[in-house]
This record gives C-alpha cells, sequence and structure tokens, in this order.
C-alpha cells in the first residue's frame, strides 16, 4: 500500500539541481514500495523524461502538463496521485532523508492536520548574498523553528506551511482542486517569469475552511538550492511584488477585501516619505508595494465587472 505520493513540479529544471533533487529522493529512507514518484513536465522546452532516467524507483512516471504555470501542474499531480498524502517538493528542494518517513509519522501522530510542511529550510547558495539584502532572505522560503508550530487558522501566519516539501492529506488535496476550477481569480504560482506567489497559502487557507489544522515541524528538513540571480537586489524586488499582488488577490477572493487606491492622500504621503526617508532596496520595496497594489486592483475591478454583467 502506498503511504505517500511525492510530486515533483517542473519547468525547465536546471540540471545540477534537478540531479540532486532526484539523488535526495533516492536517499530516502522510507522504502520505494511505500511511495510513488510522479514528475509534472510543466511545458519544458525539452521533454524531461528523455535525459532524466527515474527507473530506479519502481512506482515512478511523467506526467506532461501544457498549461504552464506551477498551479496547473499541482492540479495535475494531485489528479495523478494513487496515494492518501500528497508531498510536492519543487525542482530545487533536496529532502532530509528522513523526511518521507517523518511526514508519514506525523501524518499518524497528528490526525487533525491536513496540510504541514518543512520548519527547517536552510539556503545552500550558489553565491553569498550582500550584507543590505540580508533581511529579504526569507522571501526565498528560508525558515527555522525550534518546534512543531500548528494552528486551525491562518491567522497563525508562523504555522503557515511554504511550498517546499508541502504535505497534504488527499481529502484537503481534492477539496484544493474543486475550490480552484470554482475560482474566478487563480493564484496561479510561478508563472514562466512571473514570480507570482502564494497559492502554498490557499491550500491552506482550503484546509481551515474544510475543519482540519495546519502546521510545520523541524524535523522535516530539507535544503533549498538558491542559484546567483535570486540574491540579486533586482530578483528580490520582483519577488516581492509578485508575493504581495497574490496576498491582495487572496484578501479579496477570501476576505472580500479591495486594497485602496496607492495615490490617494494617504497614498501620495507614504510615497513622498519613502523618497525622502528610504534608500536603495527599501526605497524600492515600497515602490515596488505601489505597483502591486495597481496591478492586484486591475485584476480585481476586472473579475467585478465581468461578476456585475
Amino acid at each position: 500500500m502506498l503511504e505517500a505520493s511525492v510530486i515533483i513540479c517542473t519547468h525547465n529544471p536546471r540540471s545540477d539541481y534537478f540531479s540532486q533533487v532526484l539523488d535526495g529522493l533516492r536517499n530516502q529512507m522510507l522504502p520505494l514500495d511505500k511511495w510513488e514518484l510522479l514528475v509534472v513536465d510543466n511545458a519544458s522546452r525539452l521533454p524531461l523524461a528523455s535525459n532524466w532516467d527515474i527507473s530506479w524507483h519502481p512506482n515512478s512516471s511523467y506526467v506532461i502538463e501544457s498549461e504552464l504555470g506551477l498551479l496547473w501542474a499541482r492540479l495535475r499531480g494531485i489528479r495523478e496521485a494513487a496515494a492518501d498524502l500528497v508531498v510536492f517538493v519543487d525542482d530545487d528542494n533536496v529532502l532530509d532523508n528522513e523526511y518521507l518517513s517523518e511526514t508519514i509519522r506525523i501524518k499518524k501522530e497528528w490526525p487533525l492536520l491536513g496540510v504541514w510542511g518543512s520548519g527547517s529550510i536552510s539556503a545552500d547558495f550558489e553565491v553569498e548574498p550582500s550584507d543590505n539584502l540580508e533581511k529579504f532572505l526569507p522571501s526565498l522560503a528560508l525558515r527555522d523553528v525550534a518546534g512543531p508550530c500548528w494552528a486551525n487558522s491562518t491567522s497563525c501566519v508562523d504555522a503557515i506551511p511554504w511550498g517546499a516539501g508541502l504535505c497534504i492529506r488527499r481529502r484537503i488535496a481534492q477539496a484544493y482542486h474543486e475550490f480552484c476550477e470554482r475560482s474566478r481569480i487563480q493564484i496561479t504560482g510561478r508563472r514562466g517569469n512571473s514570480l507570482s506567489s502564494s497559492e502554498d497559502k490557499e491550500i491552506s487557507l482550503v484546509c481551515c475552511s474544510n475543519g482540519l489544522g495546519i502546521g510545520i515541524f523541524p524535523e522535516l528538513r530539507l535544503k533549498h538550492l538558491i542559484p546567483r540571480e535570486r540574491v540579486s537586489e533586482d530578483y528580490l524586488v520582483q519577488l516581492g511584488e509578485g508575493i504581495m499582488v497574490s496576498n491582495l488577490l487572496l484578501d479579496y477572493k477570501w476576505l472580500n477585501m479591495i486594497p485602496p487606491a496607492p495615490f490617494d492622500l494617504d497614498g501620495l504621503l507614504s510615497i513622498l516619505k519613502n523618497l525622502l526617508l528610504r534608500r536603495g532596496i527599501d526605497r524600492r520595496m515600497r515602490f515596488a508595494v505601489a505597483r502591486a497594489t495597481l496591478k492586484a486592483r486591475q485584476i480585481i475591478r476586472t473579475d467585478l465587472r465581468k461578476n456585475a454583467g
């Protein structure tokens, strides 16, 4: 009987990173006959199956998803999964050897949790980031907690698991799939060069709305491989903007909140203050917030017009 369906959603993966991801899975302590491996090839330029041999795993297969976007790849993986537990692994995540064994234990010992994930995500930087970027590095999905943190509401943000190594009970995964099919606005996650995010947060929202809790555990350890371009100021600003757009859309979808216009009197005063008091990336991040608000408001206005019609 399969205990878990491990799903890698990937689009044009970096070859040296993808090799490490697969090696991490190959070295899992959980016996291979207890889990399956699904690689969702999300519109890669070259078919992954022709370059990456996963025959070492007896329950492995490639799945092609032509609709570009992390959301669509994850939904396809959910449809294909056979086990009662889905574990999403990004194409730059190297799981600790005991990751799958630990998540099976958590599934059994924490029956009130529907979604959980890693509380210990360490960075393997290709180049060390400069000191002025340090406070923005948590946005690269890095975290380190001393003990388990769980909640039955996403208002406890510290308990929200991130997409790296995300674990979902099947009934919550199916509920999320059905929710996305009904949604007018999709929180797509990464899509090509777009740095949208928060699709993992929406999974937690669906989980809590279905009566189960969320949590993170330090026993679930993984390494996040981070290339040099992701520790540049330009990338982190673009990432911050993508995160803000996605969070504003989540507030609209779930709380019916419309973000205030960034260029009303209060907004203009805030921008002026930003110009006067902030420098460097701090100033750029504040302007990214304004751009994100404009983008989110445009999407929301379009949705309101369609819904009114």
